[in-house]
């Protein structure tokens, strides 16, 4: 019978440390798997957020969401994977992408790896909207490897992915605070969440001139033509690091239900049981 799927570190509710895999020893995670077999694993991008916004504005807050998340259900998160499907960015400095390929080929792996541990529930929370279609291909390939690969698990094994900006909450305090100005990059909630994040970002902080519209994407150099400064008809100047407080509060509360409904998901054929 397999541990518990519903259940995060025992006790209290445990320290931003305590729920970090990279801090954990081997024994440790080997302890952990015998109450709670989901994990939390970030997902990000490195990429251009218009003229004033971080490059690393996706992971920073798929990391920051995920560790609150972790924090409050006690579920184990792993390092970020800072690099995401960000090819149409390319025709900005500092952007770094992962072909498609690549970056199922990664998603696909990581699972793999969790999987053959013990892990059952591995919950990804992204930060980046192009990482969206790879990851549900990469999750269904690895549902296939696993169960070619015979492990113990490969019933049991469920991937379930999370775009902490697309939650209801968030996406309505968004609309309440920025409008129509919201715009589809570079878009002022996720530029709040790193300025609460990292103060030092507020200082890039500057009004900018009216930003082109969102429209189709074709590739870099389409990008880089329509959409000269980066941004999607976004206005970041907008945001404010107490917004940024409020998203991360309402994207962790959002999540972290959704994460304890997931644990608990019963597959119909061990019902009863």
């Amino acid at each position: 019978m397999s541990a518990p799927r519903t259940a995060g570190l025992p006790g209290p509710a445990p320290s931003v440390e305590a729920i970090r895999l990279q801090l954990r020893s081997w024994p440790e995670v080997e302890q952990s798997l015998q109450h709670c077999r989901g994990v939390i694993v970030p997902l990000g991008s490195t990429e251009q957020h218009g003229p004033t916004g971080a490059i690393g504005t996706d992971a920073l807050t798929a990391e920051a969401v995920a560790l609150e998340v972790g924090r409050r259900t006690g579920v184990l998160v792993t390092p970020a994977q800072a690099f995401g499907m960000a090819e149409h960015h390319l025709g900005f400095a500092g952007t770094v992408s992962l072909q498609p390929s690549t970056l199922l080929a990664v998603l696909h792996d990581v699972v793999l790896s969790l999987a053959g541990h013990g892990f059952e529930r591995i919950f990804v929370i992204n930060g980046h909207g192009g990482n969206i279609a790879t990851a549900r291909a990469a999750f269904a390939q690895a549902y296939g490897t696993a169960a070619a690969r015979g492990l113990p698990g490969a019933a049991a094994l469920r991937c379930r992915l999370a775009n902490w900006f697309t939650a209801a909450s968030v996406t309505q305090e968004a609309r309440r605070l920025y409008a129509d100005r919201e715009g589809h990059h570079a878009t002022p909630s996720e530029i709040a969440l790193t300025l609460h994040l990292e103060p030092s970002l507020v200082a890039k902080q500057r009004p900018l001139p009216e930003a082109a519209p969102a429209g189709p994407i074709h590739g870099p150099e389409d990008f880089r033509r329509r959409h000269p400064d980066g941004r999607m008809g976004s206005d970041p100047f907008l945001a404010q690091p107490e917004h940024g407080e409020r998203f991360l509060e309402l994207a962790a509360t959002a999540l972290a239900a959704d994460l304890t409904a997931f644990l608990s998901e019963t597959d119909p054929a061990q019902a009863g049981t």
